[in-house]
């Protein structure tokens, strides 16, 4: 293998590396605005159950046990 063949063969292992790069990035970011969002519905979420909550963990207390214990 002449030094020409091995040096064309090495570039094109380079450009096929960049494009491989290129293309999990731009998975990883679309992702990560993914998570972005999600992460922004759970909060919500997460409010609106509070807020929907009939009774705390301290109002529970004072609430007799359930028949079957």
């Amino acid at each position: 293998m002449s030094d020409t063949q091995r040096l064309d063969d090495l570039e094109s292992r380079i450009a096929f590396q960049e494009d491989t790069l290129d293309a999990l990035n731009a998975i990883v970011a679309r992702q990560d605005l993914e998570i972005q969002r999600l992460t922004s519905i759970v909060k919500t979420l997460n409010g609106q159950i509070k807020q929907l909550a009939p009774a705390s963990a301290e109002d529970m207390a004072d609430e007799p046990p359930p028949p079957h214990y």
